[in-house]
């Protein structure tokens, strides 16, 4: 490790066991970063630097930023954390708001003053936000003043926070406007000095903290970015995943400011909300859940895809028919991906027009993928087993036992079901934890779902195994319907009988129970544990 720069040595003092390390491929990638660096300034200061400080940063709602104008801002509350809030490099600090563009000047004010930042969900409860502040030993918060209720409720919860810094009702803004606060000099940190911590959306159970450094943040950017998205600086980025999803980080704010592009952030971000925003800003580059495309359908319909050229699809499986159905209705073939947090983003997709239909993608060139067996073997094209990634990015839970359940022989091995093709393309099949055994079948829940996804009186389901005397296991749905559909027993036949018309007739669902909605998490993913859970409860039987 090279010398870091941190004052607070809790990050590199709580990081794994170098032994218990993925082996991070930085050379092999193709990349070279400095030793010494502090990522502001590649996302930020050099646009300037290089004569591009006019070109517009961040777009929200009555705001318009230019880089000039963003690194004046980054300035000034940089300032406010150094010489007012006393921030120590090293330190982390938590940070609470919607996506909108004072988020982001927050964001890099806090990596520029070489802190670590820690952001969470919006709508997060108090319990939920007391978890990060125990876990990375945070004692500076700073919280849109639209959310302070959950957060003074989370800090009677964690002990170590000593201060919350609000913003949007002038606190934070008036300590900017000091005078000399305009220039800051980038504090010096190392390219392995961690600048963010991001938590797991709690998908598996308890979050996890995935420790980022300087040069990750660029290492997503000139891999998935540059080599696989292929945007341009006159691209303008939008979508719906909060910043504090390492999807939307990057998507929304990482990868446009790599190339000086344009993002543009605004804070009601649901599929009823984004197609017209696209229209409104002029957004050409679009990151989202499959779940939103899907929505979005009809409403593209009607209004049209504006200047929209380039979509990207990831938080969760792609069903086939969604990809088949935006391509019809816009002629654009949706960029499926796969990544993670621990990995900070996407490592398995194909550039637009470049995939098959169906298959998440191939390897992003930068990456290396094996499909592998219980042992860590390899296994031959064509055969199921677990997805194992190695590249210049990769996971380092903070003080976790996991780790060594993530990390094997130096590959990210990440919980998911694969199979890869004889043309090296991916193919989904499920979370690991998601196959369903019954009767001797492999059974994928997400294979099910996308199945009766396509039926048309169901609006949402999510399908996993249950327990059964006979069979070991049964496929079992929860399924939410469509308004005006009416759940009986001729639906639960006339759904079995359409799954078993449309994939292999043994995975079918053996029952099928009808729910007014789906546990997710805040990210909209489907805890899909949760369902287990229930699907175990001996009373919860099917309807």
């Amino acid at each position: 490790m090279i010398r870091s720069g941190h004052v607070d040595s809790f990050c590199r003092d709580n990081l794994p066991p170098a032994d218990q390390w993925p082996d991070l491929r930085i050379a092999e990638a193709g990349l070279s970063y400095p030793e010494r660096m502090n990522v502001s300034h590649d996302f930020i200061d050099r646009h300037v630097v290089e004569g591009h400080g006019a070109r517009i940063a961040i777009i929200g709602e009555g705001i318009e930023w230019t880089y000039s104008e963003l690194a004046e801002r980054v300035n000034r509350i940089a300032n406010a954390l150094v010489r007012d809030l006393d921030l120590k490099p090293g330190q982390r600090v938590l940070l609470r708001a919607p996506n909108n563009p004072m988020m982001v000047a927050i964001y890099f004010a806090i990596i520029k003053a070489g802190g670590v930042v820690v952001a969470t969900m919006p709508l997060l409860r108090a319990k939920e936000i007391a978890y990060p502040l125990n876990k990375a030993k945070i004692s500076l918060a700073i919280c849109d003043h639209r959310m302070i209720d959950e957060m003074a409720a989370a800090a009677t919860q964690a002990p170590d926070l000593k201060k919350t810094v609000t913003f949007g009702n002038g606190d934070l803004e008036a300590l900017m406007q000091k005078a000399g606060y305009d220039q800051f000099t980038a504090v010096d940190t190392a390219q392995d000095d961690v600048c963010l911590i991001a938590f797991t959306s709690g998908t598996t159970g308890e979050p996890k903290g995935t420790m980022h450094f300087h040069r990750d943040l660029l290492a997503i950017c000139d891999t998935f970015g540059a080599r696989t998205l292929r945007a341009t600086p006159d691209d303008r980025f939008i979508g719906s995943p909060p910043l504090a999803f390492t999807f939307g980080l990057g998507g929304l704010v990482l990868f446009p400011f790599r190339i000086g592009a344009s993002a543009v952030l605004f804070e009601k971000a649901g599929p009823v909300d984004l197609l017209p925003a696209i229209h409104k800003f002029g957004a050409t580059v679009c990151f989202t859940a499959p779940t939103a495309y899907r929505a979005m359908l009809e409403e593209v319909t009607r209004i049209g895809k504006a200047k929209l050229r380039i979509c990207v699809s990831a938080g969760e499986t792609l069903p086939k028919s969604t990809f088949l159905a935006w391509q019809d209705k816009t002629g654009i073939a949706l960029l499926d991906g796969l990544g993670a947090t621990e990995m900070l983003h996407i490592f398995i997709a194909s550039p637009a027009g470049e995939n098959k239909p169906g298959a998440t993608g191939q390897v992003v060139p930068g990456y290396e993928a094996r499909i592998i067996d219980e042992h860590g073997h390899d296994v031959p094209d064509g055969t199921p087993g677990k997805l194992a990634i190695r590249g210049p990015t990769g996971c380092r839970y903070l003080a976790d036992e996991r780790q060594k359940k993530y990390v094997m022989n130096g590959w990210n091995v990440s919980g998911d079901t694969y199979i890869r093709d004889a043309d090296g393309f991916f193919w989904y099949q499920a979370r690991s934890d998601d196959m369903i055994i019954s009767a001797g079948y492999n059974i994928a829940g997400p294979e099910v779902e996308a199945s009766l996804l396509t039926h048309p009186a169901i609006a949402e389901c999510g399908v996993v195994g249950a327990p059964d005397p006979e069979r070991g296991m049964i496929v079992k749905a929860y399924v939410v319907l469509k308004s005006g559909v009416t759940a009986d027993a001729a639906l639960t036949k006339a759904l079995q009988d359409y799954v078993k018309a449309d994939i292999a007739p043994y995975k079918y669902p053996r029952e099928i129970a009808y729910v007014d909605e789906l546990p997710k998490t805040r990210t909209g993913k489907l805890q899909r544990f949760e369902l287990r859970r229930m699907a175990a409860e001996p009373a919860n039987s099917a309807q």
